[in-house]
């Protein structure tokens, strides 16, 4: 006989009971992955961060944050660390404070005249001002209009209590006038021969330096250098040329030094921890106390010890000394983070950019903030001789701080201008204004409410 034929749910039944039963999947991820965490875990947390960062405004912001900041900590420092300097020359104690403070309003006005100019304007300002620096810098050398500050023949009285240091302006005019240059021949693809790259770019860099050099003035000598390296390394030279420059300038450089037995001293006073013979190393000794007994978190505002004629120059060249000594490492730590959050953000704005001139003038400014700011710190950190540089928006001068200040404006209307910065700043506007609000219930029916 034939066996029974099974109904048909016995044989779903019987083979859903044989087949073994699958694991459980997790929404998290497969079987044996781990949930995915929940909340605030690293990596999301990271990937945050990064989205952040890569956001159109974050070079505005970091240019725009930072420069704020120094400046006006350094408005802080100058007026704790010039207070005594001050009542030594019969003056009172905010006599530097407010001369800085003045300075810092104009130059916050040449800033936001700078942020808010195109670069059309930018461009068409280059050649103006190379040349009125050339002529101030030439009329530094006449006896009777220049004057000597620290054996420096460097100065331009103005009266009263005002002078003017041509040779800061050399810096933000070589900048300006060389991004100009090289984005207009790079336009007519000129910059793959060298004599294009070189000429007139290099002469007219070494006729700034010479006039520097007359006075005397060997650290802004050093920044006008970088600078120039700066421009020639973003307009693509190649290895062999920028290396013949740079030994030429190494050259000079050196025969400048041996020549001079002031700074052949300065030279000798590199990890000084001893004044040494007739106190040649005084001041980088002396720098180098003011930081060390400033601890983790310094010994407050206005309590500096080496300020009290111990450490020359508190208030321009060696205010860092005196911000680590009143604010500790703390202090300091901020500082150089500030700086280097705009370093990185004027190496993004030159480096998004599609336009040449923006380049080389962003590439410039970041070059010599932070070459001048590298050269002050490592002087007073005792790993460079000292050369005689303020620290960038932060020491005290006026001369200094002005042309800073327009250039940071610079950086912050190359980022401004940015396609994707544009957009973010225009999306951020209010769209419905109160004009078209009124005239959207006027043209209501009388009846509608």
């Amino acid at each position: 006989m034939p066996a029974e034929a099974t109904p048909p749910g016995l044989v779903l039944r019987s083979r859903a009971a044989a087949s073994p039963r699958r694991p459980a999947v997790r929404r998290g991820g497969g079987s044996g992955t781990p949930p995915r965490p929940r909340g605030g875990g690293p990596r999301r947390l990271l990937e945050q961060a990064r989205r952040g960062w890569d956001r159109p405004l974050t070079a505005y912001y970091l240019i725009l944050g930072s420069s704020l900041l120094i400046t006006v900590l350094g408005l802080v420092m100058v007026y704790s660390a010039s207070m005594i300097k001050a009542l030594e020359l019969s003056l009172p104690a905010s006599y530097f404070f407010r001369k800085q403070f003045l300075a810092a309003l104009i130059g916050g006005a040449l800033m936001f005249s700078a942020a808010r100019m195109p670069a059309k304007l930018h461009r068409a300002l280059s050649y103006p001002l190379l040349v009125v620096t050339v002529f101030l810098m030439v009329l530094v050398q006449i006896p009777g209009i220049g004057m000597s500050v620290n054996g420096n023949q460097n100065w331009i009285y103005l009266g009263g209590p005002f002078q003017l240091q041509p040779s800061e302006f050399g810096k933000l005019a070589l900048i300006l006038w060389g991004a100009d240059l090289l984005a207009r021949k790079q336009d007519k693809r000129l910059l793959t021969q060298w004599k294009h790259m070189l000429v007139p770019l290099v002469p007219v860099a070494f006729l700034l330096l010479g006039l520097i050099m007359l006075g005397g003035d060997m650290g802004t000598a050093i920044i006008l250098c970088a600078i120039l390296f700066g421009l020639l390394w973003l307009a693509g030279a190649p290895t062999r040329l920028f290396g013949g420059v740079l030994a030429v300038a190494t050259t000079i450089a050196v025969i400048l030094i041996k020549t001079s037995p002031n700074r052949m001293g300065r030279l000798a006073c590199i990890g000084a921890t001893d004044p040494g013979p007739q106190d040649q190393c005084w001041q980088a000794v002396h720098g180098i106390y003011a930081l060390a007994s400033g601890g983790w978190f310094g010994s407050g505002l206005g309590a500096s010890v080496e300020k009290w004629g111990q450490l020359p120059e508190p208030h321009t060249d060696f205010i860092f000394a005196i911000t680590g000594e009143e604010l500790g490492l703390a202090g300091t730590l901020s500082v150089l983070a500030l700086f280097a959050a705009l370093g990185y953000a004027g190496i993004r704005v030159a480096g998004r950019t599609e336009d040449p001139f923006v380049r080389y003038a962003a590439g410039g400014v970041t070059t010599w903030i932070v070459a001048q700011a590298v050269i002050n710190i490592g002087a007073v950190l005792g790993l460079l001789p000292i050369a005689g540089v303020p620290l960038p928006l932060f020491s005290y001068g006026g001369s200094a701080l002005l042309p800073t200040m327009f250039a940071v404006g610079l950086l912050i209307a190359f980022a401004r201008d940015d396609p994707a910065a544009r957009a973010a700043l225009a999306m951020r506007q209010p769209r419905v204004s109160w004009k078209s609000m009124r005239r959207r219930v006027k043209k209501r029916p009388s009846g509608e409410r």
